[in-house]
């Protein structure tokens, strides 16, 4: 029987690449994007395109009513999220709200959502966290909390499946080739009243340029088929593992947290 995956996010980049490796696979792919553009570009490719807010509990509701009216699941990728930069001391409250209710609370409602149908299919649940759920670095405060909370929620929920046959997999990638600059561009602008920051003259010399600027490629990054690689064999390998590191900068961090003190590593976390 061919399997089924839903992976949210596939508008571009990790999200979108793979979906189309999924398909090369043999998996039936549902993706979800959120701009109808997108999800007439998914359907133009063969897949099944669901539009998906995770901010909304209804639009999390209606899709996976959807998805399962179709036929049975055999995975789920939590791939999307968006990112918030800016100091956490110029968050106001409702920005972090914003940023957990997508980049948390709709995945860990769409994925309990999904588990009675993973009990009966020995499902996957495969939730791409990122290098900044292992280690914080300066000016990506609520991303990086949003990660920090779903590599705890992960760990516990693979802990608990662990006797039901559901597995539950970490994919962390470092610096990949995508449009999650761009796309926080929106969220800082409504949220980051920088002008009147006690940090404007660091926004403006640094943060700034990085968000607007073309800036140089980063000399770890990879593009999104290396995510792609290691999902594969997350959903098909008889004995997944727990965690896929991607590029050097995660292997790096995932060594780092365990061997250096505080200290040392927060050295590094602020020339990053």
């Amino acid at each position: 029987m061919t399997k089924r995956v839903l992976i949210t996010g596939c508008s571009s980049g990790i999200g979108l690449d793979a979906a189309r490796r999924m398909q090369a696979e043999g998996w039936q792919v549902v993706a979800t994007c959120r701009s109808e553009q997108d999800l007439a570009a998914r359907r133009a490719e063969g897949m099944q395109a669901l539009h998906l807010e995770l901010s909304d509990a209804d639009s999390v509701a209606r899709l996976v009513d959807e998805v399962l009216a179709t036929g049975p699941l055999h995975a789920l990728v939590n791939n999307a999220a968006f990112a918030l930069p800016g100091a956490v001391e110029d968050m106001p409250r409702d920005a972090l709200r914003s940023i957990f209710e997508a980049n948390l609370f709709g995945t860990h409602d769409l994925t309990v959502r999904l588990i009675p149908q993973f009990r009966q299919t020995g499902g996957r649940i495969v939730n791409v966290s990122s290098v900044l759920g292992l280690v914080g670095i300066p000016w990506r405060g609520p991303y990086v909390a949003t990660k920090f909370a779903l590599e705890g929620l992960t760990d516990v929920l693979r802990l608990e499946m662990h006797s039901t046959g559901v597995r539950v997999i970490l994919i962390e990638p470092g610096p990949i080739a995508s449009r999650i600059r761009e796309n926080a561009i929106p969220h800082f602008e409504r949220w980051v009243r920088w002008q009147d920051s006690a940090r404007a003259e660091d926004y403006r010399n640094g943060l700034l340029k990085r968000l607007y600027e073309p800036g140089a490629k980063d000399r770890f990054e990879l593009p999104p088929s290396a995510v792609s690689d290691r999902l594969v064999h997350a959903l098909t390998a008889p004995r997944p593992r727990a965690r896929y590191h991607v590029t050097i900068p995660t292997r790096m961090s995932s060594i780092g947290r365990r061997l250096l003190p505080t200290g040392a590593l927060d050295w590094f976390a602020r020339r990053s």
